[in-house]
């Protein structure tokens, strides 16, 4: 059964659930949530290394937050989506402006799904790819 959200319920949903600290802290911003992907932006500035380059871990906190938000929009209410494996692959290093994830499907199933995220910095050059895997289960009742 297709998703009948529209791109701007799903942009709302994805605000008001927020991203949680971590991401706020680090400049994580919306761009788009829809059942297809999740894509955000990420500044590169106050998110490196000692020697200015983008930190890997920065790239897996958007990757992570991209892939999780995905996954619990998916699940849908009444059921939550937990991490339960991540990988990443660094290839560029960004070292100004804003990177951008774009986080696609792999497998959306019942209680797992699978998403890449595959972040790019200003000229559009991949600097990493992650993967992440989740586990959604029901909400106990309340």
């Amino acid at each position: 059964m297709a998703d009948s959200r529209t791109h701007s319920e799903g942009l709302e949903w994805a605000t008001h659930r927020g991203v949680g600290a971590l991401a706020e802290k680090m400049g994580f911003e919306w761009v788009e949530m829809t059942a297809e992907r999740a894509v955000a932006t990420m500044p590169v500035e106050g998110n490196t290394q000692p020697v200015g380059l983008m930190h890997g871990g920065a790239y897996v906190v958007l990757g992570e937050s991209l892939g999780s938000m995905h996954a619990n929009y998916h699940a849908g209410p009444g059921r939550l989506a937990v991490g339960i494996d991540i990988n990443a692959t660094h290839t560029r290093s960004a070292t100004s402006g804003v990177v951008t994830g774009v986080c696609t499907p792999i497998h959306l199933g019942r209680s797992l799904t699978v998403h890449e995220i595959v972040v790019t910095d200003d000229q559009g050059r991949r600097c990493s790819t992650v993967r992440i895997t989740n586990m959604i289960k029901e909400l106990p009742a309340s």
